[in-house]
């Protein structure tokens, strides 16, 4: 499997942040936030990543993020010219994808918790995956119904009567056929390809399971002001209280077995004399 994380959009609601620098350099505590989504894919054994971004950021994310084999994966790059539904990273990343299964992942979505999406990854073999969250104000996202063998019956955006309180976060799992699905759509009323119509061709054809998260598993979108101060907050209060680094590739990296101790090393090398350095040299 192949994982795209789109990290465009003009990250308007966090002006004049993103007057500085984009939504998804921004910094969530300690590190950028596209250190989180990076990390996830990593954690979950996908070692094939393509980031798709504005051409006025995508230098800045590969000054940051290079090509990826200081960590042991590859990272490609593509333009998206300007934001036209999340579904359009589909297209944009056609070539990258090639004939394999996808993971999309939107660049501002931060997971952590001790339940894993690892089997979920694993155990993928075709139709489409998305995750369910439970939340108190399910109005504000996409809201999954599903049954009891975890296949959606629904999927409605931003409903005015939710059928039920599960949200779906920005991360989604597709087989090869989601590319010809994309292709195939048409813009929304407000002009974008969107992700639930993906979705939602996936549901008509009963392929469209569902994964419950269970409590205990944090899912943050670091998408606004007071959702970005959330985010930071909490990546502090656990990074101290248990010592340890939320989405800090080098580590994840070397866990996952992508880099040996000699490499690790080499990185920690490159290294101003810092927080980040001292805790790579004790793990």
């Amino acid at each position: 499997m192949k994982g795209i994380i789109l990290a465009g959009g003009k990250g308007s609601r966090l002006y004049p942040l993103t007057e500085v620098v984009s939504k998804q350099l921004q910094a969530v505590y300690d590190k950028p936030m596209i250190y989180y989504p990076l990390t996830t894919l990593m954690e979950n054994g996908v070692r094939e990543v393509c980031l798709i971004s504005t051409p006025e950021d995508l230098p800045h994310f590969k000054r940051i993020l290079k090509d990826g084999s200081q960590w042991g994966i590859s990272i490609e790059y593509r333009e998206q010219s300007e934001p036209k539904g999340i579904a359009e990273a589909l297209i944009i990343g056609e070539t990258f994808v090639g004939d394999e299964a996808v993971c999309l992942l939107l660049g501002d979505n931060i997971f952590y918790g001790a339940q894993s999406f690892s089997d979920v990854f694993k155990n993928f073999t075709s139709g489409a995956t998305v995750f369910a969250y439970e939340v108190n104000n399910p109005k504000e996202y996409g809201v999954i119904e599903f049954d009891d063998n975890g296949v959606a019956v629904t999927l409605e955006e931003k409903p005015e009567i939710p059928k039920s309180s599960y949200a779906v976060p920005g991360i989604y799992l597709f087989d090869n056929s989601v590319l010809r699905i994309a292709k195939n759509l048409k813009p929304s009323d407000r002009g974008e390809l969107e992700i639930t119509d993906v979705n939602n061709v996936y549901l008509d054809q009963r392929k469209l399971q569902v994964h419950k998260i269970e409590r205990g598993f944090a899912w943050l979108d670091s998408g606004t002001s007071q959702s970005l101060h959330d985010a930071a907050a909490f990546v502090q209060t656990v990074e101290k209280r248990q010592g340890i680094k939320i989405g800090c590739p080098e580590e994840v990296a070397f866990r996952k077995g992508f880099i040996n101790s000699k490499q690790l090393q080499q990185e920690i090398e490159k290294m101003p004399q810092c927080g980040y350095r001292a805790y790579l040299n004790n793990i």
